[in-house]
C-alpha cells in the first residue's frame, strides 16, 4: 500500500480471498456436518481444566505477538530508520515463514505428536520474540528475529486446534470456535497493551512486555503436558 496505495492493498486482498473461497469450494467433501452446540456443551467446556488452559495459551500468545506486531512498521521505521520498501520485506519474511512453518509443523505432527509439535513452535516463537526485543535498532537482527517467530506465528494455533480436538473430541464444535474468539481477545490484549507503551515513546519495552506473555504461554503449555497413558492423544 506504501508504493501503490491502500486501494491496491484491499484489492489485492479480495482478490486472495475469492481464490481460497474457490479452492475450499472444489476441495471440501460435500455433506460436512459439525456437532450441534447447546448449553451443555458449554458447561462440559467450562468444566475442563485443560481446555481452559488451552485457551488461555492460545491468548497469551496472540496477546504477546499482538503487541509488537500491530505497531511492526512504526517500531521498524523508529528504531531502525527502515523505509517503506525494507519494512514491506520484512513483512513478506514474516508470512512465508508462516507458511513454511505451518509445512513443518503438519509434516512432523503425526511423529511427534501435538504436545511436543506445540512446545517446538512455541519456543521458536519465544525465541524470534526475544531476538526481537534484544537486537531492537538492528535492522538486520530484527529482521532474523521476525524470521523465527514466523515459524512459529501460524503452526502454533495450528496446534492449539489439534490439542483441543484431541482433548474433547465430542466438544470440538465448540471449542475450535472459541479459540478463534480468544484468538481475537489476545490480538485486542495485545494490540491496546503495544499502544499505551508505543503512545509513551516506550519502544524498546514492547519487545520485553511480548516477551512476558509468550513466557506465560510456554509455561501453561507444560502445565498442559499429557500423561504416559495419554500421551498419544492429548
Amino acid at each position: 500500500p506504501s508504493r501503490y496505495g491502500w486501494r491496491a492493498g484491499y484489492g489485492g486482498i479480495g482478490a486472495l480471498g475469492c481464490i481460497s473461497l474457490l479452492l475450499l469450494l472444489l476441495r471440501l467433501p460435500a455433506g460436512l456436518k459439525g456437532a450441534p452446540v447447546d448449553l451443555k456443551t458449554w458447561a462440559a467446556v467450562g468444566r475442563s481444566r485443560t481446555i481452559l488452559l488451552l485457551l488461555a495459551i492460545t491468548m497469551l500468545q496472540m496477546s504477546g505477538q499482538f503487541v509488537v506486531f500491530t505497531y511492526m512498521g512504526p517500531l521498524l521505521n523508529r528504531l531502525t530508520g527502515a523505509g517503506a520498501d525494507a519494512i514491506g520485506m520484512v513483512f513478506a519474511l514474516y508470512g512465508i515463514c508462516g507458511f513454511l512453518g505451518v509445512v513443518i509443523a503438519t509434516r512432523i505432527v503425526d511423529t511427534s505428536g501435538p504436545y511436543r509439535t506445540s512446545l517446538l513452535f512455541t519456543c521458536l516463537l519465544l525465541a524470534g520474540m526475544t531476538g526481537w526485543a534484544l537486537g531492537a535498532g538492528s535492522l538486520v537482527l530484527m529482521a532474523g528475529a521476525v524470521a523465527t517467530w514466523g515459524l512459529g506465528f501460524a503452526s502454533t494455533n495450528s496446534m492449539q486446534q489439534v490439542r483441543l480436538v484431541a482433548a474433547a473430541p465430542p466438544l470440538a464444535s465448540a471449542t475450535v470456535a472459541l479459540n478463534t474468539s480468544v484468538l481475537y481477545i489476545g490480538q485486542a490484549v495485545g494490540s491496546a497493551v503495544g499502544g499505551l507503551l508505543f503512545a509513551r515513546e516506550l519502544l524498546h519495552a514492547l519487545g520485553f512486555v511480548a516477551v512476558g506473555f509468550v513466557v506465560l504461554a510456554l509455561i501453561l503449555l507444560v502445565l498442559t503436558r499429557p500423561r504416559p497413558a495419554a500421551a498419544t492423544t492429548a
